[in-house]
């Protein structure tokens, strides 16, 4: 084997190293992306992965930080609890209001 073909092949295997590798960082940073979008995070916090301290520092807030779309959703949950109206004045109090018609006792189909 010559130097010439040496060095082909040293920078075919350098060339298909360097493809893999930059497809596997676009693959990792779509994935943070959508990662962050679904916590309710703007997606754009995926590109701060690519840079050392600050990767660290992003995913110790996505692990143990409250996610955005979490407080919205407790929120709701809240303001639906409140606003809330319930017959008798307390949940779960339907079978108390007699305006609410009785279910039918027995089997309702024809014998």
């Amino acid at each position: 084997m010559s130097n010439g073909q040496a060095a082909a092949m040293g920078g075919t295997f350098l060339l298909i190293t360097v493809v893999i590798g930059l497809a596997a960082t676009v693959f990792g940073i779509f994935c943070w992306w959508k990662l962050f979008s679904k916590a309710g995070y703007s997606g754009a916090l995926s590109l701060l992965m690519l840079i050392p301290i600050a990767n660290l520092v992003v995913f110790l807030i996505l692990v143990f930080g409250e996610w955005p779309i979490l407080a919205e959703l407790n929120a709701r949950r809240q303001q639906a609890m409140t606003s809330a109206s319930y017959p008798s004045g307390q949940p779960g109090g339907y079978g108390q209001n007699p305006s609410y018609p009785q279910y039918p006792q027995g089997p309702q189909y024809p014998r």
